[in-house]
């Protein structure tokens, strides 16, 4: 029996969105995809629009290139190991421009509002230059991403400067001849730091706990591919295996001025950059406690020192943001995301989010195979389990990694285990 296909609303044309169009095409499906920018790619769309979440200027991934890649459309061979925002977006593009997807998306169109009918289709409100329309689906896809809404840290006093999140930082000219404050010791916070150093008259970076700093490179190889022969060992083996390697090649934190982790590897996401500790041994970058209080452009730090800045940017992550749904609805802001394979909701069969996790690596690989899973559910070739809210659970209480207890962890899995999870699920 030849199942009829179903018509989908994909929220977002970025690297979730794009993959979900295409392998729901595949499957003979109609779509339509929403987009409030202009092009192809999301947050890999550089731009110095404030309004728009994008790459800074100088970004490359973190991830590598052979793992960064869809299974369906390699990156081109002549890409360097770690490529630049402008050869992802242009990745992004050829790969919409080579399945056809152009024709399905609708630029400059924001989705408003998502209601559930009763026969679990989908009322979709869109905006579009002041226009608003109203759309009926039978599946809603949600590809909005969970790197747009800004996470800003509070403290006590106020502070006369420029405050601002990692979002409004563009272009690291802005900071020419400036003192500087980074708060944060993630991906953001590092490449700021060292970009910034560049121009800034004085740069300093404030840390409240430890993080992982691995580089790019281990034994002349990409950082997740020389990890990935590794990657079959139990957890606990492979965190303390890790944790030897990255002391042999860096040290302890402490010997650069920070704090060391108070944790194995995994229990909060792992910081990947070349240049941090160079830097700050080049006198470039200053290590700072955590921050107790401002007052007026001076900040004062818990171990009792000061300092005036002239700028304070706060790398401090992003808040999970569905502004379509009503709160009383769905709302994933700060609790668990109880989605079986991180996708399927356990009340709504017709609702998918696809790239709503945080593997320790690249999302989209894993975006495609959920897309595929959707596509082929929406097409009679596979069924959710019947016990999916169990599953859920069982997927909470044993995560990959047990992580500090933070907003910003409640979405992390393995990269391979996940990817493994997804691929066994296509087998059936």
């Amino acid at each position: 029996m030849t199942s009829i296909p179903k018509s989908v609303c994909i929220i977002g044309a970025g690297p979730s969105g794009i993959t979900a169009a295409k392998n729901l095409l595949d499957e003979g499906h109609r779509i339509t995809v929403f987009d409030a920018g202009n092009e192809v790619g999301g947050n890999w769309v550089f731009s110095e629009n404030p309004g728009h979440s994008s790459v800074f200027e100088t970004t490359h991934i973190i991830s590598s290139k052979t793992l960064s890649q869809y299974l369906d459309f390699p990156m081109p061979s002549q890409y360097p190991d770690y490529p630049s925002h402008r050869q992802l977006a242009q990745y992004f593009q050829d790969y919409a421009k080579n399945f056809n997807l152009y024709p399905h998306i609708r630029f400059q169109t924001r989705v408003e509002k998502c209601t559930l009918l009763s026969d679990q289709s989908w009322s979709v409100q869109t905006s579009c230059n002041g226009k608003i329309e109203s759309h009926t689906f039978d599946a809603l896809a949600v590809c909005n991403g969970h790197h747009w809404l800004p996470r800003m840290p509070q403290y006590r006093g106020k502070f006369e400067g420029e405050f601002i999140h990692s979002h409004e930082v563009k272009r690291f000219s802005r900071f020419n001849n400036k003192k500087l404050l980074v708060i944060g010791g993630g991906n953001s916070a590092c490449d700021v730091a060292v970009e910034s150093s560049r121009v800034a008259s004085r740069v300093d970076i404030s840390w409240r706990r430890g993080y992982w700093i691995a580089p790019k490179f281990m034994m002349g190889k990409p950082a997740d591919v020389y990890s990935r022969k590794f990657d079959w060992l139990p957890t606990a083996l492979w965190q303390k295996l890790s944790a030897i390697s990255l002391f042999i090649r860096n040290g302890n934190n402490s010997d650069y001025g920070l704090p060391n982790p108070d944790g194995p590897i995994g229990s909060h996401h792992p910081t990947i950059n070349e240049d941090f500790f160079f830097t700050i041994r080049h006198g470039k970058i200053n290590p700072k406690p955590d921050i107790d209080r401002f007052d007026g452009t001076n900040v004062i730090f818990k171990d009792g020192t000061s300092e005036s800045y002239d700028t304070i940017v706060a790398c401090t992550g992003y808040i999970i943001a569905h502004p379509f749904f009503e709160k009383n609805f769905l709302d994933y802001s700060e609790g668990s995301v109880p989605l079986y394979l991180r996708m399927l909701h356990p009340d709504h069969p017709t609702l998918y989010f696809i790239g709503l996790f945080q593997p320790l690596g690249c999302i989209w690989p894993g975006a495609e195979l959920q897309s595929k899973i959707m596509a082929r559910e929406l097409a009679g070739k596979w069924k959710r389990p019947t016990d999916i809210k169990k599953k859920i659970e069982m997927e909470l209480k044993n995560p990959d990694f047990r992580q500090i207890d933070t907003p910003r962890h409640t979405i992390t899995v393995n990269y391979h285990k996940f990817k493994k999870r997804l691929e066994e699920q296509l087998k059936k």
